[in-house]
């Protein structure tokens, strides 16, 4: 993956052969863990979603103007890697926990597309516990960055601030658009 400065992704991957890459609680609050430590030197994360078997995240590449050594493509291959070393000590197997390429596909092409691309790209992450028959209804997944858009939970991952200024939504219309199931037309689109 090739990250261009100041630019908008979603970045998503999945279990190898589809299999499960959260096995409890602690894992998924684990991998959050590793996500902080590892990639927000190098990007915004705006949004995310943690599945039983994949993952999403709605990041903004930073510049690197600070000097930093490591880019984001190396931060999120350590993560990766270093997660799934956990895993195979865990749940004792070998091999690949992930599939080989993690998708970064980038939102915008230019001003108009991110305000659509993003807030669509949102939603559509957001809502995949209840596509997926995990929960009823988008406040009952505790692994996703709508909890905290929704003000029910405090969290500090996601640049909440800058996802309100790129989308060019306010919380409430946000949070009244994110009932409303993106269309399989716009799904593609995210792909």
């Amino acid at each position: 993956m090739e990250f261009i400065e100041d630019s908008l992704y979603h970045i998503y991957n999945r279990g190898n052969n589809k299999q499960q890459i959260f096995f409890t609680d602690e894992n998924y609050l684990f991998f959050l863990k590793k996500v902080r430590s590892e990639l927000i030197q190098h990007c915004e994360i705006l949004s995310y979603c943690l599945m039983p078997n994949h993952f999403h995240f709605i990041v903004l590449a930073k510049s690197k103007e600070d000097g930093r050594i490591r880019d984001l493509n190396s931060a999120i291959g350590i993560l990766l890697r270093s997660y799934t070393r956990a895993m195979q000590k865990q749940e004792n197997f070998k091999g690949s926990l992930f599939q080989q390429k993690t998708k970064a596909k980038k939102l915008a092409g230019n001003a108009n597309e991110t305000v659509s691309y993003l807030s669509i790209c949102a939603h559509y992450i957001h809502q995949n516990p209840q596509n997926a028959g995990l929960v009823n209804s988008l406040k009952d997944w505790a692994y996703s960055s709508y909890l905290d858009y929704a003000g029910i939970r405090n969290g500090t991952l996601c640049n909440q601030e800058l996802f309100y200024a790129f989308a060019g939504v306010d919380k409430e219309q946000f949070l009244i658009e994110s009932e409303n199931f993106v269309s399989e037309k716009l799904e593609k689109d995210l792909f």
